[in-house]
């Protein structure tokens, strides 16, 4: 399946602006509000989310963060962790170091207890070491259904991790570059989940800032040809989230 009924949310607790993922996720701001305030007002957004997904029959497991590990990012735990059917869970190296910190095995704890069934850890982690990245599932956009992972290259992902990603979850690889418009220049998009995503019957993407003709075509024929409807968005519209 394509969409799931479970989802795991981290609840913030140091939530800001992060100043060391900042040097390439353009889409932050450095505002002038208290982090406090910052924060206060995430975690009611996140309560918020948290009540309407209930409400709406999703099956929430909430996880506090840990307040002196200082991890202003821990709300995007899909980034250094994935789940897939199989019982396989992947691990993720981070760009940021602070980010590295998110990684809890008491999380994956948690998560047996409700019941998810953890057969095989893959840990891609060592490749910090290198400085080689490859963020989860912000990096890696997957269609479960067809056994193929999309991925646009950036500082925070790795083509030959992503390869060897593919190799270990058996699909098949598209591989491209997306970029945004940064003070007149044209810069990686840090994140392939930013500019596209895959539903079930259709696909939510920016065509527009994949600047190879041939990698565009080469994604919208992989789309087009497991029937998925192609919703393109701008780069407007990407730079306000739609993606």
């Amino acid at each position: 399946m394509q969409i799931t009924n479970t989802i795991l949310m981290v609840r913030p607790v140091r939530f800001r602006m992060n100043e060391e993922t900042a040097v390439n996720n353009y889409f932050q701001e450095d505002i002038d509000i208290k982090n406090q305030t910052i924060n206060l007002r995430a975690q009611q957004e996140f309560d918020q989310f948290v009540s309407l997904l209930r409400s709406n029959g999703v099956d929430v497991i909430v996880v506090e963060d840990i307040y002196e590990r200082d991890t202003p990012d821990s709300i995007f735990p899909n980034n250094w962790v994935s789940f897939h059917a199989s019982g396989t869970v992947g691990l993720y190296p981070m760009f940021a170091e602070n980010r590295r910190r998110e990684r809890r095995e008491d999380i994956l704890d948690v998560l047996e207890e409700k019941g998810f069934e953890i057969r095989t850890v893959i840990d891609y982690t060592s490749a910090e070491e290198e400085g080689l990245f490859l963020e989860g599932t912000g990096s890696i956009v997957m269609d479960r259904d067809h056994q193929k992972a999309y991925c646009a290259l950036s500082p925070r992902a790795d083509e030959d991790l992503f390869i060897e990603f593919c190799e270990d979850m058996e699909c098949t690889p598209i591989i491209f570059t997306a970029y945004q418009s940064v003070d007149g220049n044209r810069m990686p998009i840090y994140h392939t989940n930013v500019m596209m995503c895959i539903a079930e019957t259709f696909a939510v993407i920016c065509l527009d800032a994949i600047d190879d003709k041939k990698e565009r075509r080469n994604v919208v024929n992989h789309l087009k040809g497991d029937g998925k409807e192609i919703i393109a968005i701008t780069e407007v519209q990407l730079q306000n989230f739609a993606g």
